[in-house]
């Protein structure tokens, strides 16, 4: 099998080069109204009419076959001269008794054989033929011990077909079946192949191996099973030669800031840097650090604002780190990595090489991401999983529309009165044209004429941190856009409020319900909807697991670009669907495992 000028592996050769057609030459052994048939006919008479009509005859099934064909060429006078014996093809239609006509019928001029086709013209189509009939599956398996046989029939056949396949191939209008899912297989498993070649491996400037067990006693609580899990796998990644990349995924409030603390520990008294996506996150986990760290180890702040302690083992900054001459860090970790772009994550990698040698990266991020992403994205990554959470979340989810308004005025006033705090999400910050929802802007007078200590920001708000900070210390309402996402810590706040909920990706509302009960307080998530059909919202109210909601958003919409990071959604694969495909996903997974330790 010569496939070196179509791919640079087999199965990406036939992956590229897959058949758009087949065109079935044996003779037939019935007739079918409505099946294309093959069939060797005598020409009785050419009438010039028309459309020209020609009379034949079938020997084989003892009767006329009449040939109608519009816009006839001269050829065709030539060609069907009374006496003449032809093999034609064509799609059978009942004329008559004992009588059958056919449109348009194609002349072959060879029989009993199956034609792939490929779609190209002259040499290109003949050479891609002789590249079809050349595979077998014997040269497949000395490529591809580990891949199960059966799948390589099933490949074999598709380049190879016999009648039944083709017939198959014709009434579902394309692949189906068996070769359906075997294109599936190979698709993901030349897919993950590919990304794991860019699975880079660099030597690290350091090994890093603190003692953190007294550190972990010292604690004022006990860590999560989870908690645990993944300070083992960082442990473990941090005292390698090379530079770990690691990503450590947790739903929302399952405890990451101990594990980034962790992290520092193990790097101690090596120096550590983090990025995080805003100044209020910075400020929590730098107080958090404070809280809970030795003494002994120096912690510093940098934000746009604020200057604190920059000689020191442990520096916590939001990009503005980015602007800054680092040197001698040892581990860089990036917090909320999602909500930096790819350039800025590599950004601040590249300041701390050294020569051919990096830093170790641990990305952590509060998105968790569906089963079938992660065993994918496993091959190109390093995963650890943190899927419990310190204390079990009460939150209430109910979908509302506007005859419930009135009961939720109702509920605000009573958690107010309780010194509980509410966030309203909108939309959009002020009115639009298709927008059947009150903007921000608008609603802002409604509340604030309502209910005292009511605060307002969104996204392009230059003050939205000064004012998180204040409605956290004396507010009752906060009125905002999903800025609110990933953010400040409210310890107080027991109800959200999401407007147009219907518009929202399904993680996206997990991360915003995400904001309340995040101390054990009983909490609300109220999805304000003028949908008639909300069976989307009514799935996500059912759980609260992050990873159960991921999988469910994947349900609901593409994956997007996995490898580039560039797309949240969209047709990432032509055959594979991560959403329904899990189990293909996963044997397709073992077979490369078992070929790279072989």
């Amino acid at each position: 099998m010569e496939f070196q000028k179509y791919g640079k592996t087999p199965l990406e050769a036939l992956l590229h080069h897959l058949p758009k057609g087949y065109k079935n030459t044996f003779l037939s052994t019935s007739l079918q109204i409505g099946k294309n048939v093959v069939l060797e006919v005598e020409v009785l008479d050419y009438k010039p009419t028309k459309p020209v009509r020609v009379s034949c005859y079938s020997k084989k099934f003892d009767c006329h076959i009449m040939l109608i064909i519009f816009h006839a060429k001269p050829y065709h006078r030539a060609t069907f001269k009374p006496h003449a014996t032809l093999n034609i093809s064509g799609k059978l239609q009942p004329q008559g008794l004992d009588v059958y006509s056919i449109i348009q019928p194609k002349i072959l001029t060879q029989i009993n054989e199956i034609v792939v086709s490929f779609g190209k013209v002259g040499a290109q189509e003949r050479t891609l033929r002789e590249f079809a009939k050349s595979i077998t599956l014997k040269s497949l398996l000395e490529f591809y011990p580990t891949i199960p046989r059966e799948i390589l029939s099933r490949i074999m056949k598709i380049y190879q077909p016999d009648e039944q396949f083709i017939e198959d191939f014709e009434s579902h209008k394309g692949f189906f079946g068996e070769s359906l899912e075997a294109l599936k297989f190979i698709e993901i498993y030349e897919y993950m192949r590919l990304l794991r070649t860019k699975k880079f491996h660099f030597e690290g400037l350091t090994p890093l191996n603190g003692a953190i067990d007294s550190w972990i006693q010292s604690l004022p609580f006990a860590l999560t099973q989870g908690q645990r899990d993944a300070i083992c796998d960082i442990k473990e990644s941090l005292k390698s030669n090379s530079a770990t990349r690691r990503v450590i995924v947790g739903d929302v409030g399952c405890g990451k800031t101990i594990v980034i603390l962790a992290a520092v520990m193990i790097a101690y008294p090596k120096k550590s840097v983090l990025m995080a996506p805003t100044s209020i996150l910075a400020q929590q986990l730098f107080q958090e650090a404070q809280r809970f760290l030795p003494s002994a180890v120096k912690i510093g702040l940098l934000t746009q604002r604020t200057k604190e302690n920059l000689q020191c083992d442990f520096l916590i900054g939001t990009h503005a780190l980015l602007y800054q001459e680092l040197n001698d860090f040892a581990l860089v970790m990036i917090d909320e990595q999602h909500r930096f772009g790819t350039a800025q994550r590599n950004a601040l990698e590249k300041m701390l090489r050294q020569d051919s040698k990096r830093a170790h990266i641990l990305q952590f991020s509060a998105t968790p991401i569906p089963r079938t992403q992660a065993m994918i994205e496993s091959n190109f990554l390093d995963f650890s999983f943190i899927r419990d959470l310190p204390f079990k979340k009460d939150i209430t989810t109910c979908i509302i529309g506007s005859s419930d308004f009135k009961n939720l005025l109702e509920h605000i006033q009573r958690e107010i009165t309780e010194q509980h705090q509410i966030i309203i999400v909108y939309p959009l910050v002020e009115e639009g044209k298709s927008m059947p929802y009150t903007a921000l802007k608008e609603g802002e007078n409604f509340w604030k004429s309502r209910f005292s200590g009511v605060y307002c920001t969104h996204g392009k708000d230059k003050n939205k941190e000064q004012i998180l900070e204040e409605f956290k210390k004396k507010g009752t309402i906060l009125l905002a856009t999903t800025v609110i996402e990933v953010g400040i810590s409210l310890p107080n706040l027991s109800t959200i409020i999401i407007v147009g909920a219907e518009r929202l990706g399904l993680a996206t509302l997990h991360q915003l319900r995400g904001r309340v009960s995040r101390n054990g307080l009983k909490g609300y998530c109220f999805l304000f909807t003028k949908h008639s059909k909300t069976e989307r919202l009514e799935e996500f109210a059912k759980t609260q697991n992050g990873f159960e909601i991921a999988q469910l958003d994947l349900k609901y919409r593409s994956s997007g670009d996995l490898l580039g990071g560039e797309s949240q959604s969209g047709k990432q694969f032509e055959w594979v669907d991560l959403a329904e495909d899990e189990e293909v996903i996963k044997c397709a997974k073992t077979a490369l495992d078992c070929a790279d330790s072989s």
